[in-house]
């Protein structure tokens, strides 16, 4: 596929996301490499942006440029947000209690502390994301697992062969001290995101290296 027809396509794709407003996002595209500029009204916004980007077959990799321009009226103060990430966050009875810390500047939120789970760490990001007033977020939250799974590497691999969307004799496997790294191509970036979720899956995981080519 040439970079005018995938350029297109994304422009298709975002114009049948119905929570992205396309008219302020610019698209250029290069060697299946996409970069975005412009502007959107909300950090959610931007997240489905590179998001409905990231599901077009052809994209290689993403360079986000894209600014959240809030109206003067919607804007939020920043006491004011890490008060409603906090509460958000209380409200998830999936996250256990006080283990994660918020701080927020110029309406960028950064969430540090430590959980069990990859999916407790993915669901405080989750939970704030849509805050108004919130113009980005970093999650710094570390899963410290207290499980010591021995076979962790092999149930990596089984998951993987179970996924029928990805092929995985063509994606390596390593572990060492429960952190994974993995290793070889994928044909599209939602496959690599499949790995990834794959590896997390995997009781006793704590970190995940994703060095997965597109190709």
């Amino acid at each position: 596929m040439n970079d005018q027809d995938l350029r297109q396509r994304i422009i298709d794709e975002l114009e049948f996301q119905p929570s992205v407003n396309a008219a302020n996002i610019g698209i250029a595209v290069e060697n299946g490499i996409v970069t975005l500029t412009g502007h959107v009204a909300s950090f959610a916004e931007k997240y489905d942006v590179e998001h409905a980007v990231r599901r077009v077959k052809g994209v290689r990799g993403i360079a986000e440029e894209i600014e959240v321009r809030y109206p003067n009226e919607k804007k939020t103060a920043d006491d004011q947000i890490a008060a409603r990430a906090l509460n958000i966050i209380a409200w998830d009875t999936t996250i256990p209690d006080d283990a994660v810390q918020v701080k927020v500047q110029q309406g960028w939120i950064t969430l540090n502390g430590a959980v069990h789970w990859h999916y407790q760490r993915a669901g405080a990001g989750d939970a704030v994301r849509k805050l108004s007033g919130v113009t980005g977020v970093t999650n710094l939250i570390e899963v410290r697992s207290p499980i010591k799974a021995d076979d962790v590497k092999k149930r990596i691999e089984n998951a993987l062969k179970r996924n029928a969307e990805l092929e995985a004799s063509s994606i390596q496997v390593k572990v060492t001290n429960n952190k994974v790294v993995l290793d070889g191509h994928v044909s599209s970036w939602h496959e690599r995101t499949e790995a990834e979720r794959a590896a997390w899956s995997v009781p006793g995981v704590t970190s995940v290296e994703d060095h997965l080519a597109i190709h």
